[in-house]
């Protein structure tokens, strides 16, 4: 696996990349190739557009060609070999659902070739060409470096303008590539660290790709279909959407005159590709992650989200993660190895485009060790920003960034591939920029970065523990519905219950009114209604403004205690009955009355009266159950004292309806609600029950399919 360098870069190579690379299978013969599908025709030729200088940095010239293509031309004669290196901005981030791990498995395709250059692999081979494809986050490229000569060059300039436009992604090599691409997710899976870094991203993300590895999951790899496949394709393998990088000894004339040549002709497409825009909300409290899986070594990995490449203080956050884990004088290192608590520590800040996470990971062969290294892990990242930072930690970060940044560039054919990630994040120059920004970083302000991100609310940990043998509940996909459903034919509709005009002639006419025992005015109105269903409200009313202050809580407390409990029966025996009765039974109200809700069907209409009588006429007033009642109120208001929209609207309510505090009308405050209900007890319901319950008048009434008579 190619270790991105400008990647490494962060901490002088103390953290490598991990971009999905490229070893595909052989292509089938030419013989056997699929014909494009219908209605692909190729686009129209234009003729070779010039390239336009734009700039040279530090020995880098770029062009543009008139279809949006950007050339980087990087020239350099003591080299014996050439390198091409096209890259495409599209990578996992822009992935839509499932589409996971489209990008890689294109990368993939490609290497199959076109109906004019199949099995690619072999035909640079013969050539002596090294060459390779990778896929990550923002971008996907392909790169081979050939013995330097004007032939080559050509051949593969030839051959990276043939794959941008004539890929054959056909269905039989899809085939043949899946089982390809299912090695390398396995191989992946049977790494526990690089899972349990994968892991701790998924839970940091929850909304950004970030969080879902470039290699994809293994349903969507091998149920893509190809008109997918070639669809996403042909949006993002365009000259406008490319970067191509030639590197290495070569004449720069007759190179720009072989580009304009090969790649001038492709015309602009007609789409545009939208930005993405996407932003990981801030996070608002620890994330944990629990890994088991068969493995040697137990490993803690904690990650906290921390700003993109082009951010003032990226560089800062770089330097903070040195001075951590850079060995031997990290602070990580002298705590967690030098005493041999953990084998290895490790941090890394990938550069990405948007916001991205550091990472930190500690690896432990004693499991008697995980709590105490997890816990000094944690303690030393986020009391950084609160301590003092050696500036000569940070200059030894600073060196060694030159060192490896110097060496680079003397490499022209690894700049060559690596101008890959710097283009990736919006501008092939930012690998400048950060080497600048990198140099002019100071302690204050690794620590102003530590103390910004390194802190609880932004932490994401996870633990890896090795586990011999995993109880694992079964993989479970998209029930088949149809087999589900089958035999669903037919059925008997009974009750379909009457045409019902809701006039109000009509529900005067059909309405009974009359006056029941204890003064209860009765409005009953009965109607065929489908499956008999039947609707009942009892409103008991007592007290009167004087006797009923103060009385809103208690009130409240025992309407919602009268449904946990009679004298016959427990809750749960009410719960059972009520679901016998297929009936839904509920007492509300306040301090001037209860209120009985019955929904029910015909014949089971007898037997949930019952219950609500017995219900209203019988409580138990069950000790635990008033205690579990207040501490679930209690809860419930707690949540609205931070709430701007409850405070608003009781405020309004005071104003509007400006009660004495005692009055029953009045509106309290979360907190004043929060003060009578720990004053109430039960003793206080069961007094107040006592006094009012029964003592007033009352309405009810009843819709539905009933018998009038026999209420």
């Amino acid at each position: 696996m190619l270790r991105a360098l400008f990647l490494c870069l962060l901490v002088a190579c103390g953290g490598g990349s991990r971009p999905a690379t490229t070893t595909p299978d052989p292509a089938a013969d030419s013989a056997t190739v699929s014909a494009p599908p219908v209605g692909t025709a190729p686009p129209i030729a234009a003729p070779p557009a010039k390239a336009t200088k734009v700039r040279t940095v530090e020995g880098i010239t770029e062009y543009t060609l008139g279809n949006g293509m950007q050339v980087l031309m990087f020239p350099d004669a003591t080299q014996n070999t050439v390198t091409v290196n096209i890259t495409y901005l599209v990578g996992s981030r822009v992935e839509g659902y499932g589409e996971t791990g489209m990008a890689h498995l294109l990368e993939h395709m490609l290497f199959k070739g076109t109906p004019k250059h199949r099995n690619v692999m072999k035909l640079l081979e013969e050539r002596g060409a090294q060459m390779n494809g990778t896929t990550w986050t923002d971008r996907t490229n392909y790169y081979e470096t050939l013995p330097a000569s004007q032939a080559n060059l050509d051949f593969a300039l030839g051959l990276e303008a043939d794959r941008m436009l004539n890929a054959t992604i056909s269905p039989d090599d899809l085939k043949t590539e899946f089982s390809v691409v299912r090695n390398e997710f396995e191989a992946g899976e049977n790494d526990p660290l690089a899972i349990l870094e994968e892991r701790i991203a998924s839970t940091a993300f929850l909304w950004h790709n970030y969080g879902k590895s470039t290699i994809g999951s293994r349903t969507d790899i091998e149920k893509v279909p190809v008109p997918a496949l070639r669809a996403f394709y042909e949006k993002y393998y365009q000259p406008d959407n490319a970067v191509l990088i030639v590197s290495g000894k070569f004449e720069e004339a007759a190179a720009l005159a072989s580009i304009e040549k090969q790649f001038g002709t492709i015309p602009r497409p007609a789409r545009k590709l939208q930005p993405s825009y996407t932003i990981e909300p801030v996070q608002d409290g620890e994330r944990q992650v629990t890994l088991r899986r068969n493995g040697d070594i137990h490993a803690i990995g904690v990650a906290y989200h921390t700003p993109g490449v082009a951010a003032p203080d990226y560089a800062a956050v770089m330097a903070a993660i040195d001075v951590l884990s850079r060995e031997p004088s990290g602070r990580l290192y002298k705590k967690l190895v030098e005493p041999k608590l953990a084998s290895n520590v490790d941090g890394d800040a990938y550069q990405f485009r948007d916001p991205y996470l550091a990472y930190f990971s500690a690896e432990v062969r004693d499991a008697k060790n995980v709590d105490k290294v997890e816990k000094t892990l944690i303690g030393e990242i986020e009391k950084l920003g609160a301590s003092k930072i050696d500036e000569k930690d940070v200059a030894r970060f600073r060196a060694a960034f030159s060192k490896n940044f110097d060496l680079a560039l003397a490499n022209s054919q690894l700049i060559a591939i690596e101008l890959s990630e710097a283009a990736a994040l919006g501008d092939w120059r930012s690998i400048f920029a950060l080497r600048d920004a990198v140099a002019k970083v100071t302690a204050a302000d690794a620590q102003k970065a530590a103390q910004t991100y390194f802190k609880a609310t932004n932490r994401t940990s996870g633990r890896f523990i090795p586990t011999k043998v995993v109880d694992r509940a079964p993989l479970v996909e998209t029930p088949d519905i149809l087999a589900f459903v089958k035999g669903i034919e037919g059925g008997e509709v009974k009750d379909r219950g009457e045409q019902f005009s809701a006039t109000l002639d009509t529900i005067d006419t059909r309405t009974t009114r009359k006056e029941l025992k204890g003064g209860i005015k009765a409005a009953l109105l009965p109607k065929k209604t489908r499956g008999g269903k039947v609707i009942l409200q009892l409103s008991l009313h007592w007290g009167d403004e004087k006797s009923l202050q103060n009385k809103q809580v208690v009130a409240d407390l025992a309407s919602d205690l009268l449904p946990r409990g009679t004298t016959k029966k427990t809750y749960q025996d009410i719960q059972d009955l009520e679901d016998q009765l297929k009936s839904k039974i509920s007492i509300g109200g306040g301090a001037s009355g209860f209120v009985l809700n019955i929904e029910t069907l015909r014949d089971h209409l007898p037997g949930a009266l019952d219950l609500g009588a017995e219900i209203m006429t019988s409580p138990r007033f069950d000790a635990k159950q008033f205690e579990i009642i207040k501490q679930e109120k209690l809860a419930a208001l707690e949540q609205q004292l931070t709430d701007p929209q409850s405070a608003a609207s009781t405020a309004l309510a005071q104003i509007t309806s400006p009660w004495p505090k005692s009055d029953p009308r009045y509106s309290m405050s979360a907190q004043e609600e929060i003060d009578a209900i720990k004053r109430m007890t039960l003793a206080d319901v069961k007094s107040f029950y006592k006094a009012f319950a029964g003592a007033g008048h009352g309405e009810l009434v009843v819709i539905g399919d009933f018998d009038a008579n026999a209420i």
